[in-house]
């Protein structure tokens, strides 16, 4: 019986702490909760939904991911986009991503290379017909997020995913608050295009070239504003 409790324990805890990070980094990118914001952990277990044990359960992994951290006599603030960490932020990305893109022009296969280019034709045709629609954007910036995500997940590589998977938070937090996608569909839909025709005549050389300049002209902005 005790045997049983103990391991019913094992399998439920991860899935709770789990549901709390889940929880978290939604009301996060959904910004219920915003950069540099003082938040208490009974605001957090009324944000969630979840119990105080699963938040504080939850607080050191948001710590060492840097999502948040603990500020004495003022309680957790959530991660503060400042110049250092945009710089840093696109600095892992670019490190990341330009191995990852050089991998997947070798391996992925046609049909793969082919969806992706249509995805980004088919919005960069939209707008040349006038559309500016918010829904536009809102699929537009799904595209551009599944393009990078697609190249990271061609690694293979859980470690690297991870990594990658934290740095994302970040990078949609300094987007959101630095420079939204919002008026510049068709430039980022060009850039990409870029990447993947290089990718479609397998030059790595020219993917990871184009994957770079559009990865600092990113960086570039966000540290202008």
């Amino acid at each position: 019986m005790y045997q049983g409790e103990a391991m019913d324990g094992i399998d439920e805890q991860p899935t709770l702490r789990e549901k709390a990070y889940e929880s978290f980094t939604r009301h996060l990118l959904a910004r219920d909760v915003r950069p540099g914001q003082f938040v208490s952990q009974r605001r957090l277990v009324e944000l969630t939904g979840l119990t105080l044990a699963a938040i504080r359960e939850l607080i050191p992994r948001l710590e060492a991911e840097g999502l948040i951290k603990t500020v004495p006599q003022r309680g957790l603030q959530i991660a503060h986009i400042d110049l250092n960490l945009i710089r840093e932020a696109f600095q892992l990305r670019l490190f990341l991503e330009k191995e990852a893109v050089a991998l997947f022009t070798r391996s992925a296969s046609d049909e793969t290379i082919s969806g992706l280019i249509k995805q980004h034709r088919d919005i960069a045709d939209a707008i040349a017909t006038g559309d500016a629609s918010h829904e536009l954007e809102v699929r537009a910036q799904a595209v551009d997020w599944g393009m990078h995500d697609a190249f990271i997940d061609a690694l293979g590589n859980t470690i690297i995913s991870n990594a990658y998977r934290v740095n994302s938070i970040k990078m949609r937090l300094i987007s959101q608050e630095r420079f939204r996608i919002d008026g510049r569909v068709g430039p980022v839909m060009e850039e990409h295009l870029k990447v993947l025709e290089a990718i479609a005549r397998r030059s790595a050389e020219d993917a990871v070239n184009n994957l770079a300049a559009h990865i600092n002209h990113a960086r570039d902005r966000a540290l202008r504003i």
